[in-house]
C-alpha cells in the first residue's frame, strides 16, 4: 500500500429530506459502520470526499478521523447523482489492522509498446480490468502489475497465474482459476474480422417493431 489516505469525518446529525440541505451547502453525508458498534452518521466537504473516493477507490483503506477517534475504513458505496455523477452519498466499512480484508484491485499492465509482439504490428488486449484479493489492510496493493514484455505471437497470453501477487495478497475466491486469461495477442486483420462478424450479427431494429417495456404503447419518460 502506498501513502496513508487520510478523511477527517464530522459526526452527522441531519437524516432523511434533511440531508439534501448539507448537498447544497457543499457537504457529503455518509455513514461508517463496523463491528462492535453501532453506524455512525457522518459527513464531510464535497472536495475531500471526492478526493478521497478518487484516490482510494474501493481497494485503498482510508484512515478516518471521526469526532477525534481514528479507524481503518474501506469505501464500500458510492451513490452519485445519475445526471450530474455528483456524489451524493458514502457508506464506509470500518475494519480492523489485523482484519484480513477483501477488495477488488486493478490490474495495470506494465511494458506497453515494448514486446515484440507490438513491435511486429500485433494487438494486445487487456481482457480483465480486476480481480478481487484479500489481505489485511496495510498489505492490500494499489494495483497488481502484470509484464506484457514477455509477449511474441499471436495468440499468447497471459493468465492470473502470470500476476506476481505481493506478500501477503492472495486471490479471495480459494477456487479462483488461475488459467483465467487477463491479456490476449490478435492479428489486426483477425481482431478485425472478429469486430465485423459481431456486429453483422446484431440487425438494427425499426422503432415500430420493438415492444414498450411498460406494455404496448407504453409512453416513454425524457429525462430533464
Amino acid at each position: 500500500m502506498g501513502d496513508k489516505v487520510n478523511l477527517a469525518l464530522d459526526v452527522r446529525h441531519q437524516q432523511g429530506k434533511k440531508a439534501a440541505r448539507l448537498r447544497k451547502e457543499g457537504i457529503v453525508p455518509g455513514v461508517i459502520y463496523g463491528q462492535g458498534f453501532d453506524p455512525i452518521m457522518v459527513q464531510s466537504p464535497y472536495p475531500a470526499i471526492e478526493r478521497v473516493v478518487r484516490v482510494a477507490g474501493r481497494h485503498t483503506p482510508v484512515q478516518v478521523t471521526v469526532d477525534g477517534k481514528k479507524k481503518i475504513a474501506m469505501i464500500k458505496d458510492v451513490d452519485r447523482d445519475p445526471v450530474k455523477a455528483r456524489i451524493r452519498h458514502v457508506s464506509l466499512h470500518a475494519v480492523k489492522a489485523n482484519e484480513v480484508v477483501t477488495a477488488e484491485v486493478p490490474i495495470r499492465l506494465v511494458g506497453e509498446g515494448e514486446s515484440v509482439a507490438e513491435k511486429a504490428g500485433l494487438v494486445v488486449l487487456q481482457a480483465i480490468e480486476q480481480v478481487e484479493v484479500k489481505a489485511k489492510p496495510a498489505d492490500l496493493p494499489e494495483v497488481l502489475e502484470l509484464s506484457i514484455v514477455g509477449l511474441e505471437a499471436a495468440e499468447d497470453k497471459l493468465t492470473l497465474a502470470d500476476i506476481p501477487l505481493p506478500k501477503g495478497v492472495e486471490y479471495a475466491d480459494v477456487e479462483q482459476d488461475l488459467e483465467l486469461v487477463v491479456v490476449n495477442v490478435y492479428e489486426p486483420a483477425a481482431l478485425q474480422a472478429a469486430n465485423d462478424a459481431a456486429g453483422g450479427d446484431a440487425e438494427e431494429a425499426s422503432a415500430e417493431s420493438v415492444p414498450a417495456d411498460n406494455g404496448e404503447g407504453a409512453p416513454v419518460e425524457v429525462a430533464e
